[in-house]
């Protein structure tokens, strides 16, 4: 058979952080990808070929499936060619700055997961609710202090779950704005407005030097704080992680620089992201947010489908280690493949009318959270805290409406609201 080529206009739209950006054409080309070749071969100028997976049946396929299609041979993030090689002369040959649980595959994944897995069991978090709720309001108090304006994104959303994450793992609140700093430098650095040197373009090795150097400021940090709770532990994940035994030996440095820095950043980034998207929503359907005011069991459906609107973890990549098949397309040893996580959760085959936000969508089977041993370790946390800060939003906000245009991060890896101006009236 044929091997369905992706054109070169779409190929460079799925590398194009800008596309992402922009959002809705990059949701028109997903569209049509799963209809007429859901299982693509992309051919992106600077870029590895590798298979663009835009169906949410395959999605789940590929993600379930952690014999064949492995994360820890190659780069887990797509990112040129270039880029690639001036990582491995920085690590000495790995294809990744950073090796934490998403780099693992089995055996060694589940050693590590296990280690923090019971910290963010929802039966464990109950421990952790009266402090979440305290930030919240916290958070709610301050938005009251906001005049009836704000940019919900910058200047609530993204510091609630920050602060919930720190307090979790035991960073002082002197430091948390050095860590939003550098999550936004990691997860933004394609966007001029969040990375590290605020440029539009730099040549790739530079682009990746400056990622480096930030993964350099994480590491520095937290191998100070792993060996201060080595020395004085304390009831906080950061001595978890610090005192962790992988195969009865102390976990190697590089891997617990790896652990703190992925439970640090993706912690908080990506619940800020939902946590916003759904403030996006919510302030363009009035109706809707009535209706939630109105009728609190349809909490968990706003949150659910908050994630699946949002999807802030936008892609991740498998490569293949033996010949298989995807959506009835061959695959072979070495390929490497792209789970287009935005599309999947924009199927029109499991999700009716996708681009419509719907707290009452039921079921709502979204893959944001990937699937299969990699499924996300804290999405029990994330889910905990956007329900509490929606009881306590809802509660004390009467009504809110857009007070601009909102835009998105640029950004191919993890992405969502970047500014979103609204309008408020507290009760």
């Amino acid at each position: 058979m044929s091997v369905p080529v992706a054109s070169k206009e779409v190929a460079q739209t799925l590398v194009d952080p800008v596309a992402y950006g922009e959002w809705d054409g990059l949701l028109d080309i997903f569209s049509a990808l799963r209809s007429e070749m859901p299982v693509a071969k992309v051919e992106a100028e600077g870029f590895r070929p590798f298979w663009a997976i835009t169906r949410h049946e395959d999605i789940l396929r590929v993600s379930k499936d952690n014999s064949t299609f492995l994360n820890g041979t190659t780069s887990t993030v797509l990112g040129p060619i270039m880029s690639e090689m001036f990582v491995a002369h920085l690590t000495g040959g790995s294809p990744h700055l950073v090796k934490s649980l998403v780099q693992m595959d089995a055996p060694e994944h589940s050693k590590y997961r296990r280690l923090t897995q019971d910290w963010f069991m929802p039966a464990n978090l109950k421990k952790v609710e009266a402090m979440i709720r305290a930030i919240a309001r916290d958070s709610i108090d301050r938005m009251a202090e906001m005049g009836g304006e704000c940019d919900f994104a910058r200047e609530v959303a993204s510091d609630y779950p920050l602060h919930v994450v720190m307090q979790i793992l035991g960073v002082p609140p002197e430091d948390e704005s050095f860590m939003l700093r550098l999550t936004q430098e990691m997860f933004g650095s394609q966007d001029p407005d969040l990375n590290r040197l605020h440029t539009v373009q730099l040549p790739v090795e530079e682009m990746t030097q400056m990622m480096a150097q930030t993964v350099a400021d994480f590491n520095a940090y937290f191998e100070a704080l792993a060996a201060d709770r080595r020395a004085n532990p304390r009831d906080d994940l950061a001595t978890v992680i610090a005192n962790g035994l992988i195969d009865g030996a102390p976990m190697p440095l590089r891997e617990s620089a790896g652990y703190y820095t992925i439970t640090a950043s993706a912690g908080h980034d990506t619940t800020a992201a939902s946590t916003a998207g759904a403030m996006w929503a919510l302030a363009q359907d009035p109706a809707q947010f009535e209706r939630l005011k109105a009728d609190r069991s349809l909490l968990p459906g706003l949150i659910e489908e908050a994630i699946r609107w949002t999807t802030p973890v936008q892609h991740f990549m498998r490569t293949a280690i033996a010949d298989s098949e995807v959506g009835g397309v061959p695959v072979k040893a070495g390929d490497w493949m792209m789970l287009c996580y935005i599309s999947g959760n924009y199927d029109e085959s499991v999700f009716p009318n996708p681009t419509r936000f719907d707290a009452a969508r039921s079921p709502n089977r979204h893959v944001a959270f990937g699937s299969g041993a990699h499924q996300c370790l804290g999405l029990h946390l994330a889910r905990l805290e956007m329900r509490i800060f929606y009881e306590e939003m809802l509660d004390r906000v009467a009504s809110v409406e857009l007070a601009g245009t909102p835009s998105r991060i640029k950004s191919t890896f993890v992405g969502g609201p970047k500014n979103l101006p609204i309008r408020f009236r507290m009760n």
